[in-house]
């Protein structure tokens, strides 16, 4: 465990890792794999998404007594991850800023704990796109009463709130300021998942295979040292994935519902706000 913290604190490179602890790089490498495989195993059991109605109940109810944002239980966002550029389809991983990274998608809670993470995204890919294929959307739909939290590259639907384009109403107002506030919580938890894992900040520099386990371990170790209330390494700046606000295929009538649930919350952040 030692040699894969180690590693995982380190932009990548085994050799100067294994001269420090007096170890091989093979060593390094076949320990690391190792050790990331069976995190990873843990997954599971560290990385829950809300499912059962009870649960979904307890994560709005949990949301309300740190936080304001009716029905929520929840922020959605994505951040890049660099990786060495594969040889085979390569241009798909290069990200708009031009470096090769995964694009990755996760929700996080009231505790600054992540629920999902999706790492099967090329960087070229928008979050919206990767929003409209995730599991967490294709559960949510069956829900009521229910919402994530998102910035404005993703599209309005009713389990997903965004903010107001060009808001002029004392309601819009109030209600896109609760919802940045609040929705910086995940861009927080990025900024210390990023600090404390800061393999994640440079590139990750093995196969391109392998780059998925290493994050997701990354994830599980972040809910693991919260849990244990480890101490979070200050962020001195919030890492915010910008997007070009390009929400792709538009499904009118969820664009209609959700326009409706968020008009009707901003009436109510109005009021508690007023």
């Amino acid at each position: 465990m030692k040699i894969c913290l180690r590693y995982l604190s380190d932009p990548g490179y085994q050799t100067g890792i294994g001269q420090e602890l007096g170890v091989s790089q093979a060593t390094v490498s076949r320990t690391v794999t190792a050790v990331i495989d069976s995190i990873v195993a843990q997954s599971n059991q560290w990385i829950k998404f809300p499912s059962t109605s009870s649960e979904l109940m307890d994560a709005k109810h949990l949301w309300q007594s740190k936080y304001r944002f009716p029905t929520a239980i929840g922020v959605v966002d994505c951040t890049h991850i660099g990786i060495l550029k594969p040889k085979r389809h390569g241009d798909e991983y290069v990200n708009r800023k031009g470096h090769p990274t995964l694009n990755m998608q996760a929700t996080c809670d009231a505790r600054e704990m992540f629920t999902s993470v999706d790492v099967s995204w090329p960087g070229s890919v928008r979050d919206s796109r990767i929003w409209r294929n995730s599991q967490i959307r294709v559960h949510l739909q069956n829900k009521k009463n229910v919402v994530l939290l998102a910035d404005e590259g993703y599209g309005i639907e009713p389990w997903l709130m965004t903010p107001f384009r060009n808001p002029y109403s004392g309601p819009e107002l109030n209600y896109n300021k609760l919802l940045k506030k609040e929705r910086v919580i995940i861009e927080r938890c990025f900024g210390q998942l990023k600090r404390r894992f800061p393999i994640l900040q440079y590139v990750c520099r093995v196969k391109l295979e392998k780059v998925p386990k290493i994050i997701v371990a990354c994830f599980v170790l972040h809910n693991v040292a919260k849990t244990l209330k480890d101490i979070d390494l200050e962020v001195t700046e919030e890492v915010i994935e910008e997007d070009d606000n390009d929400n792709g295929e538009i499904d009118v009538p969820l664009q209609q519902q959700g326009r409706e649930i968020r008009r009707n919350l901003s009436i109510v952040i109005n009021n508690f706000c007023n």
